[in-house]
């Protein structure tokens, strides 16, 4: 099976190395963490109008910091228009482990995900993570050496693209999609059943409201849309989807079996300079009915992930095996 109007749709994913160089203390999520970490340093390492907004700058739609962190739609964007920001062209996927302690030489280890066109600025990441290392993360500002960036799916076998020794970025970034993935089918029985397993808080939204429980049709819908925003705005192309089609469709899939549960956390927004919480659903979910036609969409968000939050790690699934 093949969806052809999604062959345009690129992404690339790394795993970075960090190696503490004195006593990190983090929370015990810490996707939050190092998205703000790094939206700090990156701004100053590229920023050459430091103390005006992104949003009266003149520079605004040709920055790299503007169009990675702060993703402005362009000014002839036909989508968005009544929004201040597009979505992110990035996913940080923290460790999933819960340890809250680095001691000196222990290694921390996180997942970058790049799409569309933002894969080419693969370099001003490197560079920035090098650079927040030398300031420092968490609790005390902690300091570490990025002393590694590898390139796979599975982060134990991937081929080195960048080391501490030499600073060198090695090769090309070969990007992939859903022509890479579908291998993916081999994992699913003929039956029309799936489980979706949340590994980090999920925030859905429908009717304007969080979702404390999900039904199929709210995540598609969920999907679709961050599909399409991220298709047109970082991808080049707008999604050529019957998407009432497909909705109406998901309708017909109802809930088998559900231990979804409510966690709550707090992060705190340098932006607002105020605290937010950010709960969310995490744990497993079957679904039962014509789960076919959804499938390359799903298989293209265990890679870059559903709903709110996802820029520091939000709503990460995967899909098992029936």
């Amino acid at each position: 099976m093949m969806e052809n109007s999604l062959n345009h749709f690129r992404f690339a994913r790394f795993h970075f190395f960090l190696r503490a160089l004195e006593h990190i203390n983090l929370p015990a999520y810490k996707g939050s963490t190092l998205r703000g970490g790094f939206g700090h340093a990156f701004k100053k390492v590229v920023c050459v109008n430091r103390e005006r907004l992104c949003e009266t700058c003149l520079l605004k739609e040709k920055c790299v910091y503007s169009y990675v962190f702060e993703t402005p739609p362009p000014s002839d964007a036909s989508k968005m228009r009544k929004y201040p920001y597009a979505p992110h062209p990035f996913v940080i996927t923290p460790p999933l482990e819960e340890k809250r302690q680095y001691r000196q030489g222990e290694t921390l280890c996180f997942e970058l995900t790049l799409i569309g066109k933002s894969i080419d600025f693969l370099p001003y990441f490197i560079y920035t993570f090098d650079e927040l290392g030398q300031i420092g993360i968490g609790k005390g500002k902690g300091k570490y050496k990025l002393e590694e960036l590898r390139t796979s799916i599975n982060k134990n076998d991937g081929e080195t693209l960048y080391s501490s020794a030499d600073k060198i970025l090695r090769q090309n970034v070969q990007s992939m999609g859903l022509n890479e993935i579908l291998s993916h089918f081999s994992r699913f029985s003929s039956s029309n059943v799936l489980t979706l397993h949340f590994l980090t808080p999920t925030r859905l939204k429908f009717d304007g409201k969080l979702s404390e429980t999900l039904e199929f049709h709210v995540l598609i819908r969920n999907m679709l849309r961050r599909l399409s925003l991220l298709s047109y705005f970082h991808c080049g192309e707008e999604l050529d989807l019957d998407f009432k089609g497909l909705i109406e469709k998901s309708l017909g899939i109802r809930v088998k079996t559900s231990n979804l549960r409510w966690v709550d956390w707090e992060r705190y927004s340098n932006r607002q300079e105020t605290r937010m919480m950010m709960g969310g659903f995490t744990g497993a979910i079957t679904f039962e009915g014509e789960i076919e036609p959804f499938l390359p969409y799903l298989l293209l968000g265990e890679y870059l992930h559903v709903g709110k939050g996802t820029s520091f790690g939000l709503g990460k699934y995967e899909i098992m095996r029936n």
